[in-house]
């Protein structure tokens, strides 16, 4: 990898520890944390960010992918890792032998994994994934107690968490879905505890949820979005103001940066960049950046982005490239090859937030982060 990458992310590390002692305070003592560091933790860094939130006192890793609990095996990391997305059969051995928790939900799946178990003499720790209302991953209430009979028959198997998500708490301020979700769980924990069946780790709120609903903290806290200096949405926030609450003051821990490769003066009436969809208005001075689509920069900030070059907005010119882009620093004296440029961040008093980018190109700011590619260098400031 290139020692003086021209593009790379900035990752701030005393703003994730800000944020996790903001969540660590709000769910209190005695419950857990698992920072969701899933999607390459949010485009922010698979092992940066683990590392980072490990030595600040998150108490377990979540990932979607074996792939993703394997890398921080691999990075050295003992800490428990949540697969929270589905693993292949034929993958199950792999799992157990890493010692990644696993999510589970299918008859299928248990079999499997009971069976794999006894030929590496090993056991592994699942955590039930119960349907609420999502209608995504999950096993209905009518076939829980079944799924956690199959489970308790093998002394491999140990039942450790009982989990479910919210469907509809982030982008809403009727909170009525969640309430009846959370209601479903509630029943599913009945059912089993009534039965004196232990679920030592119960878990169901997202950063929303742990935001909004003290109730759906339980015995775990999985803060994705919240932890990267994000609110899940608009309507998360104007929740909060509803219920009384005090909002958390986040801070974004992502920049990314480019640099300018090249400077040109073009004259009125120039085209600008692929299907000739810009034309200058007067006479301009383009800086040529180099980074696109390929990298993460969505297609739709054609014409519509802006990024920040000595502390100054300047306008995206023409279609986003694949691997480029054109800005218009016609406003701003002086600017040179190899100046630095703000795609996300701050620069000066100026700043671009990944919710600002979702906006214009229609998006969440998930998406925005998540989509950096995950072949640029990640740094941590």
């Amino acid at each position: 990898m290139s020692s003086h990458p021209l593009v790379w992310v900035e990752i701030d590390r005393a703003a994730l520890g800000h944020n996790l002692r903001l969540f660590r305070g709000l769910i209190g003592p005695g419950k857990k944390l698992l920072a969701v560091v899933k999607a390459n933790a949010y485009g922010h860094g698979l092992l940066e960010v683990s590392r980072l939130a490990l030595e600040r006192d998150a108490d377990w890793l979540g990932v979607h992918s074996l792939d993703e609990a394997l890398a921080l095996r691999a990075d050295g990391l003992e800490a428990p890792v949540l697969i929270l997305g589905a693993v292949a059969l034929d993958d199950l051995a792999a799992a157990v032998e890493a010692d990644a928790r696993l999510t589970v939900y299918q008859p299928g799946t248990v079999d499997r994994l009971e069976a794999v178990c006894r030929r590496l003499k090993k056991k592994a720790r699942v955590h039930i994934k119960v349907e609420t209302g999502t209608n995504r991953q999950g096993v209905p209430e009518k076939q829980l107690l079944g799924l956690v009979r199959r489970i308790q028959k093998s002394p491999r198997l140990l039942l450790e968490g009982l989990s479910s998500h919210f469907a509809n708490i982030e982008d809403t301020t009727d909170l009525s879905y969640p309430d009846y979700q959370l209601a479903n769980y509630r029943r599913a924990v009945s059912l089993l505890e009534k039965r004196g069946i232990p679920v030592p780790v119960k878990h169901m709120s997202c950063t929303a949820a742990t935001i909004l609903f003290p109730k759906t903290r339980f015995d775990m806290a999985r803060v994705g979005i919240g932890l990267y200096g994000l609110w899940p949405s608009k309507e998360t926030y104007v929740s909060c103001l509803h219920l009384h609450l005090k909002p958390l003051k986040l801070k974004p821990v992502l920049s990314w940066k480019t640099r300018v490769v090249q400077v040109k003066t073009v004259a009125k009436g120039s085209f600008v960049g692929y299907g000739c969809t810009y034309r200058t208005t007067r006479p301009s001075r383009l800086a040529v950046l180099p980074v696109g689509y390929y990298d993460g920069y969505s297609r739709s900030l054609s014409n519509a982005g802006h990024v920040l070059i000595r502390g100054r907005r300047a306008p995206v010119r023409g279609r986003v490239a694949m691997d480029f882009i054109m800005v218009d620093v016609s406003d701003i004296p002086g600017v040179r090859v190899e100046d630095e440029a703000a795609l996300l961040g701050r620069d000066g008093r100026e700043t671009i937030s990944a919710e600002q980018l979702a906006s214009l190109a229609g998006t969440i700011s998930y998406e925005i982060l998540s989509r950096i590619n995950p072949l640029i260098a990640r740094r941590v400031v």
